[in-house]
C-alpha cells in the first residue's frame, strides 16, 4: 500500500513534500486538503493530525507531518541510493544544515511578506522585509558558489525543499537577478521530477498575492 501524503497545492511545503517524493521514487497516493474551504479543521483530518497542517504522511498507520520530516522519512525508507539523503554523516550534516535554512530563515522570510498580502489587506512589501529576504538569498548563493546542488555535487532533499519555497517568492515576481549562482541553479532545477507540478503550485500562489499588491 502506497503511503498516503494530504497535499494542498499552493502550499510552499507542501510541494516540497510532494517534489522529495518524486525525486526519491515512492508512489504516494495524494489527498487534497483544501485549505481555503478550510477542509483542515474537519475531524476525520483533526483525527489524522490534531495540528491539522499539510503535508501529512501516513505511511500505513505511522503519521507524521512537516515537510522536510517527510522528506527525511520517505528518503531513509524508500530511498535508492545514498545520493538524496547521504548516510555519511558529514555529509548528511549539510543536508540537514540546508534543510534547517530553509524552514528557519528562507521560508519564514517568504511567508512574512506573502502571508500579510494575502490574509491582512496589506498592499505592500516593507523595505526591511526585502532587506531580510535579500540577505537570505545571498547566503543561499553563496552555498551554491563552487556546487552544482545546494548541498554539494548530488541533488538531495535539499534542494526539493529549497525549490519550493523559492519558486513561491518568484512567481510573485521576486528579482534575483544579483544571484547568479541562484539563477543557474533554478536552470537545474528544470530536470527535477515534479517540478512543473510543482511551478503550477506556485504560479497559483504567486497570482493570489500579485492581485492583493499595489
Amino acid at each position: 500500500m502506497s503511503p498516503k501524503l494530504y497535499h494542498f497545492p499552493i502550499s510552499a511545503p507542501s510541494r516540497g513534500a510532494v517534489l522529495a517524493a518524486k525525486v526519491i521514487g515512492v508512489p504516494v497516493e495524494i489527498k487534497i486538503i483544501d485549505l481555503i474551504k478550510k477542509e483542515q479543521y474537519n475531524e476525520s483530518f483533526i483525527k489524522i493530525n490534531p495540528q491539522h497542517c499539510v503535508p501529512t504522511l501516513d505511511d500505513d498507520g505511522f503519521v507524521i507531518w512537516e515537510s522536510r520530516a517527510i522528506a527525511c522519512y520517505l528518503a531513509d525508507k524508500y530511498g535508492k541510493n545514498d545520493e538524496i539523503y547521504p548516510k555519511d554523516l558529514q555529509r548528511r550534516a549539510i543536508v540537514n544544515q540546508r534543510l534547517y535554512f530553509d524552514s528557519s530563515f528562507l521560508y519564514p522570510r517568504i511567508r512574512a511578506i506573502c502571508y500579510p498580502i494575502i490574509y491582512d489587506g496589506v498592499t505592500e512589501i516593507k523595505n526591511k522585509l526585502k532587506e531580510d529576504l535579500n540577505t537570505t538569498l545571498g547566503f543561499l548563493n553563496q552555498f551554491l558558489e563552487g556546487n552544482k546542488w545546494v548541498a554539494g555535487e548530488h541533488l538531495t532533499i535539499a534542494d526539493t525543499s529549497i525549490l519550493a519555497s523559492l519558486s513561491s517568492i518568484l512567481e510573485v515576481g521576486w528579482d534575483i537577478s544579483q544571484f547568479s549562482n541562484i539563477e543557474r541553479w533554478l536552470k537545474d532545477c528544470a530536470s527535477i521530477p515534479g517540478y512543473e507540478e510543482n511551478l503550477e503550485g506556485a504560479k497559483t500562489f504567486g497570482s493570489i498575492v500579485k492581485k492583493n499588491l499595489k
